[in-house]
């Protein structure tokens, strides 16, 4: 694929062109933990010039997506199961307090959110795969609407915006070993349950199914991996 011209559009835009396709294939896992993301390559398979590029990998280091060392480039980053319990235990930390803050905080706008992102959740397959799964994009953009829902009340924005960054570090994990875990689970009533409880008020016991939703998470994933003689 040809580069794109440089002057069809400024810098700015063309890095952030870069960075949502790289950010994308990440999270998607095309690009897999750990693989070498050597700019030529990577001119070649998105159509972008070296500095976007180059601006693109450093957003993405930032957003913990990316790693780089000294004389050693750019690679995705790891995706090992100590990343993924420290992972949970910081959702677990910062949404739940989050949720605690909404549910004292949030108003009729709030409510409102939830009840909307868990009625259309619940009506969309989450996979698209007849006899196998395949990851329906429509359920992970509603999946992730109700979870910022959920804790959107809170009132702060750089909390809101950590928590966002927290959920696409998780759908990567979900990425890689959905296909093997999630037949495992209700989700649908795990959701509703949880949209049901913080609707009511019930702080501790919303707080707890929020903590066991991610934990839970985090055990099929780490399972989903785990040699077979290991289960």
């Amino acid at each position: 694929m040809a580069d794109v011209e440089e002057g069809q559009a400024s810098g700015t835009s063309l890095a952030r062109i870069a960075y949502q396709r790289i950010r994308g294939d990440i999270l998607e896992g095309a690009l897999k933990p750990d693989e070498k993301l050597k700019i030529h390559a990577l001119r070649e398979r998105y159509g972008a010039g070296a500095s976007p590029l180059r601006e693109a990998l450093s957003q993405l280091t930032a957003d913990g997506l990316v790693t780089r060392a000294e004389k050693r480039g750019f690679r995705v980053a790891p995706a090992d199961t100590v990343g993924l319990d420290e992972l949970v235990e910081a959702r677990c930390w910062v949404e739940g307090d989050a949720l605690r803050a909404s549910m004292a905080r949030g108003g009729a706008k709030w409510e409102h959110a939830i009840v909307i992102a868990i009625y259309e959740l619940a009506r969309t397959p989450r996979s698209i795969g007849d006899g196998e799964f395949r990851a329906n994009p429509e359920w992970e953009r509603l999946h992730k609407r109700f979870h910022m829902a959920l804790i959107s009340g809170c009132g702060n924005r750089i909390v809101l915006d950590l928590c966002d960054q927290l959920y696409d570090r998780a759908v990567r994990y979900r990425s890689l070993s959905i296909a093997r875990s999630f037949a495992r689970r209700d989700v649908v009533q795990e959701h509703r349950e949880l949209a049901d409880t913080a609707l009511n008020r019930d702080v501790e016991k919303a707080v707890a199914l929020l903590q066991a939703h991610y934990q839970r998470t985090a055990h099929l994933l780490s399972d989903a991996d785990r040699p077979p003689e290991q289960k």
